[in-house]
């Protein structure tokens, strides 16, 4: 983020601290994929010289929110994320009122359930509950999955009004992540039809090979999607039609069980 556009938004907002803003910043430059990082790797990051780099990080470190390694001076996330995620939970009528019942789902089912927020183009999952052969990335929360590839995803685009689906069709990023992720757009969009039409999404192998994705909607009181609680099998012991007729059913009963505020 460049300083031009910093000081046209600080204009615009006299309220907008910018300083916190680049702590943020600073602060979402660990992910799954960076969960330690040295002071150059945060600046270029973060787009910041070294010197402010220095200066947040720093602050983060002093107030308990970075880890600091004292051999390689790298820093990582403290245990004061992991009550930033726990604030999250608890605040989310979302999480509270899905929870008990797909922790009774799985059990019966004995399969992985999840539930997930939109999240821009992605889709972010705030429940997970696995099972025994569940990955230890698919039991986390807070994972975000590119929408056009995820059931979830799919079955909120097919709720968006014609000109916003139009532009998420046409705009928002997909990534091949297995051989048999799609990607043609055409495609994507004969997939949303389709969810439209049948009221859940489906997704295929899109995410991991031998997986079948199957996600129904979680409506707010203005009509609009403002969840999902979805299903994850392998594809090996569940035939799609199986799917279909015994899964799909049971997750539009739960999340038609859950009405969500605006």
């Amino acid at each position: 983020m460049g300083k031009v556009s910093e000081k046209k938004r600080e204009k615009q907002d006299t309220l907008f601290v910018g300083s916190l803003e680049k702590g943020l910043r600073v602060m979402s430059a660990f992910s799954a994929h960076r969960t330690e990082l040295g002071l150059m790797e945060i600046a270029e990051i973060t787009g910041m010289d070294k010197s402010a780099a220095q200066r947040f990080t720093n602050t983060l470190h002093r107030t308990g929110y970075l880890e600091k390694d004292a051999e390689t001076r790298r820093f990582r996330p403290s245990l004061r994320f992991l009550e930033l995620a726990a604030a999250y939970l608890w605040s989310d009528p979302f999480v509270q009122l899905a929870m008990p019942k797909l922790i009774e789902f799985s059990r019966s089912i004995g399969e992985r359930v999840n539930a997930a927020r939109p999240a821009g183009s992605d889709i972010i999952y705030v429940i997970r509950i696995p099972t025994q052969l569940t990955s230890f990335s698919a039991m986390l929360i807070g994972k975000r999955v590119q929408a056009l590839s995820s059931s979830s995803g799919r079955i909120i685009v097919a709720h968006f009004d014609e000109e916003r689906r139009r532009d998420a069709l046409a705009n928002w990023p997909i990534d091949r992540v297995t051989p048999k992720t799609v990607t043609d757009r055409a495609l994507l969009a004969k997939e949303v039809e389709e969810a439209a039409a049948r009221g859940y999404g489906i997704a295929v192998d899109q995410n991991i090979i031998n997986e079948i994705g199957i996600s129904a909607p979680v409506f707010n009181q203005a009509g609009e999607v403002a969840g999902t609680v979805q299903c994850s099998v392998s594809h090996l012991k569940w035939p799609l039609e199986r799917v279909h007729a015994e899964i799909a059913p049971r997750l539009m009963e739960i999340a038609n069980s859950i009405i969500l505020p605006r």
